[in-house]
């Protein structure tokens, strides 16, 4: 499984599907199976990411290698102090790395939406929290693999 690791790869699996959603996170996805035309450099801002509601890049291009991707995004406006998004991140990582050789050959996002509450989790790294995240973390990947079957099983039919 790879990580993503750039904005456009970021932005090209945002404009996906959403195919599960948690309390606090959903899951994106871009199958990597449909081919759109290579947008032309011109159009590329300088930071290197497309101009908004551009999705022309060509998947091959932003995704080189055929396997499952896989990007976490945790923003500061849900998660303060950084921390608690390294915290998350890691939990989002080490749990999709298990679901590798389920998942299809797609990119992924686990998007943090909301923030976990401060009065119920006052460390910024304490167990129970570790074990929130965890837990809903693993519910959000079963149910992404549920709603990721039934497509590739009729991408083959």
């Amino acid at each position: 499984m790879q990580r993503l690791q750039t904005r456009p790869q970021f932005q090209a699996v945002l404009a996906g599907a959403v195919v599960a959603k948690t309390v606090h996170f959903v899951l994106h996805r871009n199958a990597l199976d449909a081919r759109a035309p290579q947008a032309p450099d011109s159009k590329k801002n300088r930071d290197n990411s497309l101009p908004a509601g551009d999705t022309r890049v060509s998947p091959a291009s932003l995704f080189p290698h055929d396997c499952t991707w896989m990007g976490a995004m945790v923003p500061k406006r849900w998660a303060k102090r950084a921390v608690t998004r390294n915290a998350i991140k890691r939990q989002i990582y080490t749990l999709s790395a298990g679901f590798e050789d389920q998942y299809p050959v797609a990119a992924f996002v686990v998007r943090l939406r909301r923030e976990f509450s401060r009065q119920q989790f006052v460390s910024a790294t304490s167990a129970p929290l570790k074990e929130a995240v965890r837990h809903e973390v693993l519910a959000l990947l079963q149910a992404g693999l549920a709603a990721s079957r039934p497509a590739a099983h009729a991408q083959t039919a």
